[in-house]
């Protein structure tokens, strides 16, 4: 049998001649050495276990939800296949669904782009060289690394109208005390002054991306007279927009799956009147309160879509404003 690209060879037929011989480019077949063999099956070995997980716990209950999806399911009974019943429903008769949608667009939006300012912003004070600025570096990360549960537990004691720090600060300085987890219109600024409680993690990537930015340009700009902000506008945020990007993707995904903080507190009503029932809070209510596990695998194949999309408008306009250093434009 004759390959492209070489001379005729015999292609091997026993399981022996198959671990000996490698395909590589221009279509030719190679035989491996017993140690290029063993390299191969040792890797293999060790990249087995993941891909077993991979496919049990991520693959397979990704194509699950999607079946699902076309049923009416509630785990006792076996699925019933309904066809596009779960979409529709979705869309005319749920009322809660566009609700949900409201909830957390608006999260999103002002989310993150503060977190993507504040993190930037706590980044840029990590990075001057100041005495015992590692521990400094360590007591913003460690906020991260707090249960969401707990975090939410003391933010609903700071919130609270009477005895809560931020209602009492607030009314030491004169304004208004909102009725934070009370009222429909403070309940969602809420959730975001909780969220930005976690920085830490996108501080140290913003702070990794500034640490590989070349001194030599800074110093170049400052000898042509380039002032600070000059600086941080023309050179540090050019160079960051990677970062940026990568920041952006991540906090878009998160913003969309917040479930653990408005469940603790607003539960599966989303009080104060739905104010808080974000899309996730929404698909677990009714998997696992209405045992409506068809439905509920609908409105999360919805969430996958909507995520994916946002992602790829994100990527395609990352052309336009993301500058890669040493590409051509």
């Amino acid at each position: 049998m004759t390959l492209s690209g070489g001379p005729a060879q015999r292609v091997p037929v026993s399981t022996e001649e198959v671990w000996d011989m490698a395909v590589i480019a221009g279509g030719r077949l190679v035989r491996m050495s017993p140690m290029r063999r063993r390299e191969a099956l040792a890797g293999f070995l060790f990249v087995f276990p993941w891909l077993l997980s991979l496919l049990l716990f991520t693959t397979y209950p990704v194509l699950r939800a999607f079946y699902l999806s076309f049923t009416e399911y509630n785990i006792v009974q076996p699925p019933k296949w309904t066809g596009i019943a779960n979409y529709r429903t979705m869309f005319t008769t749920d009322t809660a669904f566009w609700p949900s949608v409201r909830n957390s667009a608006y999260y999103a939006l002002i989310s993150v782009p503060l977190r993507l300012v504040l993190a930037l912003a706590l980044a840029l004070l990590l990075n001057l060289r100041a005495r015992g600025i590692g521990a400094y570096r360590t007591l913003y990360y460690l906020p991260a690394l707090a249960p969401p549960v707990a975090g939410t537990i003391i933010f609903i004691l700071m919130f609270e109208p009477d005895r809560g720090l931020i209602n009492a600060v607030l009314g030491g300085l004169g304004f208004s005390e909102p009725g934070w987890l009370t009222d429909p219109k403070w309940s969602k600024p809420a959730l975001i002054i909780l969220s930005l409680w976690g920085l830490g993690a996108e501080s140290l990537i913003f702070l990794a991306g500034l640490k590989e930015i070349p001194p030599s340009l800074l110093e170049a700009a400052a000898i042509d007279g380039a002032g600070p902000w000059q600086r941080f506008r023309n050179i540090t945020i050019p160079l960051l927009t990677p970062v940026i990007l990568f920041n952006l993707v991540l906090g878009v995904i998160g913003s969309f799956q917040v479930f653990t903080q408005a469940l603790v507190i607003g539960g599966t009503t989303g009080e104060p009147l739905e104010s808080t029932l974000m899309f996730m809070v929404h698909i677990y209510r009714n998997a696992f309160r209405y045992f409506s596990m068809g439905y509920a695998s609908a409105l999360a194949v919805m969430l996958f879509l909507a995520i994916l999309a946002i992602t790829l408008i994100i990527f395609r306009s990352a052309r336009v404003w993301v500058y890669y250093e040493g590409e051509e434009r």
